[in-house]
């Protein structure tokens, strides 16, 4: 299987929306973390939750990380924790939200700061 991920850099990463039966494909990708930009229930029953994303993560080895951000409402705040996320967190890391916009948003304002 294919992920859609889209590299910003060597080391991270950005995807849309990915499921719990992904997270093996991104650790075989190579990343090492994963950071949760969406909210749950954001997209509505469809999406996955974030407990089983996580729970995933870590049985496929991952550092993972929920930190939800409300798409176009991003807080000088949530630029904080997402730079303290990017400079703790092992590398690569790989970050998604809904369509990974958002995810990226806070990238270039985290790289700013």
């Amino acid at each position: 299987m294919s992920l859609p991920i889209n590299p910003l850099t060597d080391e991270f990463a950005v995807a849309p929306q990915l499921r719990p039966e992904d997270m093996q494909a991104v650790a075989d990708a190579g990343y090492k973390s994963v950071i949760i930009n969406r909210p749950d229930g954001e997209g509505g029953p469809e999406q996955p939750a974030s407990s089983d994303v996580i729970a995933a993560a870590r049985a496929a080895g991952l550092s993972i990380e929920y930190q939800p951000v409300v798409s176009g409402g991003m807080t000088a705040e949530d630029v904080q924790r997402f730079k303290q996320l990017l400079d703790t967190l092992p590398h690569p890391v790989l970050a998604y939200c809904r369509s990974g916009t958002r995810c990226t948003h806070l990238f270039t304002a985290a790289s700013d700061a």
